[in-house]
C-alpha cells in the first residue's frame, strides 16, 4: 500500500492526486512493502532555492529525489522519501521537447520514485537499467519513449537526484 503525500505550494495546474498515485504505485510495484513519500509541487522560486541548497545549482530544475536515509535499526519502516517537483519547468520542458504534458508528468513522477528505490544513472550501465524501466512503465500507460528524441539534456533542468548524483 502506498502512502502519498501530496503537497501543493504553487498556484500552477498540476496533474490531479489519482495520477500522482497511478504513477508512484506503478514504479513502486516492484517494492512488497508498504511505501510512504511525500511530493511537493512547488514554484521555480522554491525550485531554486532547494536545487541551490541541496546542489550547488542557481536554477529550478524539474524534480529533485530525497531518499530517505534510515538507520539500520528502523530498516523495517516504509518511509521511501520525497520528491519536489517544480510545475513551471515541467510545463516548459514538456512545450520546449514537443512532449503530451501528461506523459512528461507521468515520466518525471516516475524517474524520481525509481530514484526513491536507489535507481541511479551515475554510469552508463545503471543510466541503461533505469531508463529501459522508465520506458517499460511508461509504454504501460500507452506513452512513448520519452528518451527518443532527447539525447541532450539542457543545462536549466536536467533530470536529478541529490544523493550520490556527482
Amino acid at each position: 500500500m502506498l502512502e502519498l503525500d501530496l503537497q501543493i505550494a504553487t498556484d500552477a495546474n498540476a496533474p490531479s492526486e489519482a495520477d500522482f498515485r497511478l504513477w508512484c504505485e506503478l514504479a513502486l510495484r516492484q517494492r512488497t512493502a508498504d511505501s510512504e513519500m511525500t511530493i511537493r509541487l512547488v514554484d521555480e522560486e522554491e525550485g531554486r532555492e532547494l536545487n541551490h541548497t541541496w546542489r550547488h545549482k542557481d536554477y529550478a530544475t524539474n524534480v529533485l529525489s530525497f531518499p530517505a536515509e534510515v538507520p539500520d535499526e528502523f530498516l523495517d519502516i516504509p518511509l521511501l522519501g520525497d520528491l519536489v517537483i517544480c510545475v513551471a519547468v515541467v510545463e516548459r520542458e514538456a512545450a520546449e521537447q514537443g512532449k503530451e504534458l501528461k506523459a512528461h508528468w507521468a515520466h518525471l513522477v516516475i524517474h524520481g520514485c525509481l530514484h526513491l528505490l536507489g535507481y541511479d544513472h551515475i554510469d552508463d550501465e545503471e543510466a541503461e537499467e533505469m531508463e529501459a524501466l522508465e520506458r517499460t512503465l511508461l509504454a504501460e500507460l500507452g506513452y512513448p519513449d520519452p528518451y527518443a528524441d532527447d539525447e541532450i539534456e539542457t543545462e536549466t533542468s536536467p533530470i536529478v537526484t541529490t544523493k550520490d548524483s556527482e
